[in-house]
């Protein structure tokens, strides 16, 4: 890759011909050597930077739980205008939460390796301009529910960004080891906020869907606390994995799991779920429930000392976003299956 200078997406030209060795020990300019790609041009970079700190995969995740949401609430497939409209309102509430999650969390990021090249550390996108952008979006993600959904859509999505940036970034994180369980909350928001863009109000069947979540949160967050621990003891956040040991942690993500299953089979006689959605839950949840099992086995083993936290934590947190899946997938479907 050719070599830049400080300003982003500069090339620099080198100042003589590139010279390709030649059999027999000689060199010359070759007139046919290939170029090197050219960088990414300076809007593009920088659009790419405003993108990447409204972290997209993370949203991605959130708007996973949103859709089969709406279908339960309709009992069928709601209007294709009303599911896009919450999709993008939701997109950009998501986004303004982690924008400013990422304004706020800008010296922890910088001391964290898996952290330390997002756009606000880089100095690709400046303090002020990330307070701006994360500020506009969460704005106009309110007014967008409230002009083009219904006001209780817009008034949980506000409640979701305050969860999110002022209750867990702003409050919760640096203070105790139970932050991700309470701060938590904020991801469950969407579930609420697609039932009631539909119904206009909150059942019970949507504070089941968000209990579910609520329980998932710990078993699927803590295990990537395990593997970064040392990246949270050294920017000085308490996540539960850097303040207590790999048995503890591993006991209570079972805990959470079990009560995480057992409150997604409550919504069968709450919503009158079908099969599908019995099968898939029930099934999910032992996989997950066990995989959770595994982890806390090889804590308490005495031999395996420290292994939990490599390789076993990462299995069981790409696990549960499959078993997520799984559940709202099937959430999804069961309304359009006979009994």
């Amino acid at each position: 890759m050719a070599s830049t200078d400080s300003r982003p997406g500069r090339l620099v030209t080198p100042s003589t011909p590139q010279a390709d060795a030649v059999p027999g020990g000689s060199s010359e300019t070759s007139a046919t050597a290939p170029k090197p790609a050219p960088e990414r041009s300076g809007w593009r970079r920088t659009l790419g930077a405003y993108v990447s700190l409204t972290k997209p995969r993370v949203i991605e995740l959130l708007l996973v739980t949103t859709v089969p949401t709406m279908i339960l609430a309709q009992r069928g497939l709601p209007p294709i205008w009303l599911i896009l409209a919450t999709l993008v309102g939701g997109a950009a509430a998501a986004g303004s939460a982690n924008v400013l999650n990422c304004y706020i969390d800008r010296d922890i990021d910088a001391v964290m390796g898996r952290t330390k090249r997002r756009p606000l550390v880089t100095g690709e996108v400046t303090p002020r301009q990330a307070l701006v952008f994360g500020t506009v979006l969460g704005v106009a993600s309110i007014a967008w529910f409230a002009l083009v959904v219904n006001v209780a859509a817009a008034l949980l999505t506000l409640g979701a960004i305050l969860i999110y940036v002022v209750g867990y970034t702003m409050i919760l994180k640096r203070r105790t080891s139970q932050n991700i369980v309470w701060g938590g909350a904020a991801g469950c928001m969407p579930v609420l906020i697609g039932w009631s863009a539909v119904t206009g109000g909150l059942e019970w069947a949507a504070l089941i869907l968000f209990g579910i979540i609520f329980l998932w949160t710990p078993p699927h967050y803590w295990p990537l606390s395990m593997r970064f621990k040392d990246d949270y003891a050294a920017a000085g956040v308490p996540m539960l994995p850097v303040v207590a040991g790999e048995r503890r942690v591993a006991g209570e993500m079972v805990a959470y799991a079990v009560a995480m299953v057992l409150c997604s089979l409550a919504l069968i006689p709450v919503a009158g779920m079908g099969w599908a959605y019995i099968v898939a839950a029930s099934v999910a949840g032992i996989w997950f429930t066990a995989s959770c099992v595994r982890l806390y086995r090889i804590a308490i083993d005495p031999e395996r000392r420290g292994v939990a936290s490599r390789g076993p934590a990462m299995k069981v947190f790409h696990g549960s976003i499959t078993y997520l899946t799984i559940v709202f997938a099937a959430v999804a479907v069961d309304p359009f299956l006979p009994w």
